[in-house]
């Protein structure tokens, strides 16, 4: 599934057309939460300008279809978030590891842990 506009809803769910997308793999702080609009900002950022395409796993998530989703240039958009400190990895998605990316700080400064295919 791909779009060239793509609406971010927050630091780990966008919409595609009319369909709410989770990404696969990881959990960013809600809006209400420490850290939570500095991720919504940062993926507007990521996608401005960007094709997004979304690989569907088959699972949803809160009535939301849980993806891998890639930008035009390649990057793995919940790799990105990962990176930036503002999402971590939820290892119980398959094919979704993103762990390897954490930085050590990451998990004190989010302050929080990431709910299960949440």
């Amino acid at each position: 599934m791909s779009d060239s506009t793509c609406n971010v809803i927050d630091g780990d769910t966008i919409v595609i057309g009319k369909q709410h997308i989770r990404f696969a793999g990881i959990d960013a702080s809600e809006l209400n939460k420490p850290y939570g609009k500095q991720a919504k900002w940062a993926l507007v950022e990521l996608c401005k300008g960007q094709n997004v395409t979304a690989y569907l796993t088959g699972e949803t998530s809160y009535d939301r279809v849980v993806a891998k989703c890639f930008l035009d240039d390649g990057r793995d958009l919940a790799a990105e978030m990962v990176k930036k400190e503002l999402a971590l990895d939820i290892p119980h998605f398959p094919n979704a590891d993103y762990k390897h990316l954490e930085t050590p700080n990451a998990r004190r400064k989010l302050r929080w842990r990431p709910n299960k295919k949440d």
